[in-house]
């Protein structure tokens, strides 16, 4: 079954300007630590970065397609769904892979056991996590535990959250549903530096000290 990657990549971003593209303490691009962990990894056919400007083709290795989007996808009310649906019109496959350049910690492994997972056809999608074990307060209580009765910390209920790693699906699951996560999803756990992902300009520079610091070791 073809399995398709693909990053969507727009450059102006609204709480952090050209962050997709914004140079880390050593000169590489954001950009490139993505596309290399796709390259990276088993099963991947082909990567794909879905961007309207064309300018950002400066910034694809070797082996990374470019495939324009149309301007409209760049705006701020755009959902997950619409880029989803674009993407697909425009290249066809069974599986598709849908990542971010803002989760620069993200490894072929995880791309890896997700496709397997999902090509295997025990799943119907697949999506990397992280897993929160913390005291959580909604509208002005506690969610999760008896402030009278405080548990230790890992005995709470573990919560999931999603992270922007990786998000697998069958082409037959969004078409019939609209749905990247299925019905019957794999969760595919990873560490928290792993599951970092990139909003404003204060994650981007934790993320620049975490890159400086697995460079050198």
């Amino acid at each position: 079954m073809k399995t398709v990657a693909f990053i969507p990549i727009k450059l102006n971003n609204e709480r952090l300007p050209g962050k997709n593209i914004k140079k880390l303490y050593d000169g590489t691009p954001l950009i490139h630590l993505i596309q290399k962990a796709c390259l990276a990894a088993r099963h991947i056919d082909e990567v794909y970065v879905f961007c309207s400007d064309t300018a950002i083709q400066e910034y694809l290795l070797d082996g990374i397609l470019f495939l324009q989007r149309p301007a409209w996808l760049d705006g701020n009310t755009v959902t997950v769904n619409q880029l989803i649906t674009e993407f697909m019109k425009l290249v066809d496959a069974g599986i598709y892979i849908m990542t971010h350049a803002t989760a620069p910690f993200a490894t072929a492994k995880s791309f890896e056991v997700c496709i397997e997972k999902v090509a295997s056809g025990e799943f119907d999608s697949a999506f990397c996590a992280s897993k929160i074990q913390s005291f959580l307060w909604k509208d002005g209580a506690p969610l999760n535990y008896d402030p009278g009765n405080v548990p230790r910390t890992q005995d709470l209920v573990p919560l999931y959250k999603e992270s922007s790693n990786a998000y697998v699906f069958t082409k037959s699951l969004f078409v019939e549903y609209g749905r990247r996560v299925g019905f019957n999803p794999f969760l595919y756990i990873t560490g928290e530096i792993e599951a970092f992902d990139i909003d404003n300009p204060e994650d981007f520079e934790i993320a620049n000290l975490l890159y400086k610091e697995l460079a050198g070791k």
